[in-house]
């Protein structure tokens, strides 16, 4: 059995604690500089700076203004928002993000139900795309790769929700476990490239049935999705730089 070890707040959290700790001192609406300037400041590639960006959008804590005079903004995280944030701040131990998981998956059959009656053409198109990446994961038996692109499809399926509460706490949750879960370990009895070849036809398979809308199909899909048995993905800890 792996036993994951907590670990160091990656480079894309620490840039944006301390642009967090800058948006919290300079107060709402200040101009906090232009990216390039404060990737600068944090000494982070700008992927990484955009990951940090990323992350501090979907905390409210800054927005980004385009054009002359336009730049990074600290902003007050709205009560939605903060609601979120009280996610974030859980402690990245096993249980946590395990109950994380727990709510997440408790969330799927309502935004099933959402992408059932408000999804168009273009968000399945967009649904596909996130699949082609999951094959191409499967392709190269690249676990990490694979979760990220699911755990994109499945931000893709909130997204198309209505309602701004339910997306906001999803996608705070899903936040929460991408950011303390970025590697794999070896573990389960299905090897890892069946394992996701699997997962993949399962997440194909959901995507074909809200197109089709079909709504006992689309329901019975995410329901084996959450009761699958134990996975080589289930032994999943924290690695920097995957």
């Amino acid at each position: 059995m792996n036993t994951a070890r907590p670990a160091a707040p990656s480079r894309a959290e620490q840039a944006a604690d301390r642009i967090a700790s800058l948006a919290k001192d300079a107060g709402p609406g200040t101009r906090l500089g232009t990216k390039e300037e404060l990737r600068a400041q944090c000494g982070v590639s700008v992927g990484t700076f955009n990951e940090s960006l990323r992350l501090l959008q979907a905390r409210g804590l800054v927005t980004v203004r385009p054009g002359p005079g336009g730049g990074i903004f600290s902003s007050r995280p709205s009560p939605m928002v903060r609601l979120g944030n009280t996610v974030l701040a859980l402690d990245a131990q096993e249980t946590d993000v395990a109950e994380a998981v727990r709510i997440r998956d408790a969330l799927d059959p309502l935004l099933i139900e959402d992408a059932l009656w408000h999804a168009s053409p273009a968000d399945f198109a967009r649904l596909r795309g996130h699949l082609d990446v999951m094959a191409q994961a499967v392709a190269a038996t690249d676990a990490v790769a694979f979760v990220r692109a699911n755990w994109r499809l499945h931000a893709q399926i909130a997204a198309i929700s209505p309602n701004a509460l339910l997306r906001s706490l999803y996608n705070n949750l899903l936040d929460l476990i991408e950011t303390h879960t970025l590697g794999v370990l070896p573990g389960g009895e299905q090897p890892l490239g069946e394992y996701i070849a699997q997962r993949h036809e399962l997440h194909r398979d959901i995507v074909d049935a809200l197109e089709r809308r079909d709504r006992d199909a689309s329901l019975r899909l995410i329901r084996e999705h959450h009761t699958s048995p134990k996975s080589p993905l289930d032994n999943a800890s924290r690695t920097e730089g995957s």
